[in-house]
């Protein structure tokens, strides 16, 4: 990228629009948690368990983000700053956003690191970056409420169905995320399957011995071990 289009890139208007939209994500973070805090006497939740649920979550969200920090400097060079900061602060997943800025940058027919990254490229980028991600924004305001209410008549007809149907979702989610990874290399799969079997084994000793915070912090032990264990095999 040449300096005429990083000085683009960290010029104060896109600084402003920047903290504009991490700032209404904040903003929304904070209500829907106050929401949540309010009505969790109305499903019968003691404070007790709404203090675990708000622990477990933000414990939960440290092994991802260490992730997302890799991947976010690496952007801020690419990219600059605040068009990194306002992506990841609305979207959230670093992979996305970076595959969707170097399809912008491969249409317009440069590479991210090219020194002919010119201003018109790094717009390229911005359009196709805001654009990818406008789906699933779109999507969420116009479809949850309807989607909410066939969950509503699902439950009514038979509560299990929901639940098999959420906890298929999920594991269907992250089984695909995980095995798109996996084939990619023996690293890669050794990786997966060290933090795929020490999540379960460390789901298994929680419950056997009842230690809650183990829980809390299963996810990002896991995630410590899969990412241990795909070094040293690089190694050797």
């Amino acid at each position: 990228m040449s300096n005429e289009t990083m000085n683009i890139a960290n010029s104060a208007p896109l600084w402003i629009m920047a903290f504009i939209f991490v700032g209404i994500v904040m903003f929304q973070a904070i209500v829907f948690l106050r929401i949540a805090k309010k009505s969790a006497p109305c499903i019968g939740m003691t404070s007790k368990e709404v203090k675990t649920a708000i622990r477990t979550g933000f414990i939960s969200s440290i092994g991802p983000s260490f992730a997302i920090a890799i991947i976010l400097v690496s952007l801020i060079a690419l990219l600059g700053s605040p068009l990194t900061l306002m992506r990841i602060g609305i979207i959230g997943s670093a992979a996305t956003e970076s595959a969707a800025a170097e399809i912008g940058a491969n249409a317009f027919g440069v590479g991210l690191n090219s020194d002919n990254f010119s201003i018109s490229a790094f717009t390229t980028v911005v359009w196709t970056m805001c654009l990818g991600g406008m789906g699933w924004l779109l999507f969420t305001a116009f479809f949850t409420k309807s989607l909410g209410n066939t969950q509503k008549k699902i439950e009514k007809k038979n509560p299990k169905i929901m639940a098999a149907v959420s906890s298929a979702a999920m594991l269907g989610a992250f089984g695909y995320l995980a095995s798109d990874q996996m084939v990619l290399s023996v690293t890669h799969t050794i990786a997966g399957l060290a933090a795929l079997s020490s999540m379960v084994l460390i789901m298994l000793i929680a419950d056997k011995v009842n230690f809650a915070w183990l829980k809390e912090w299963a996810l990002g032990i896991a995630m410590v071990i899969g990412m241990a264990s795909a070094y040293f095999t690089t190694l050797f």
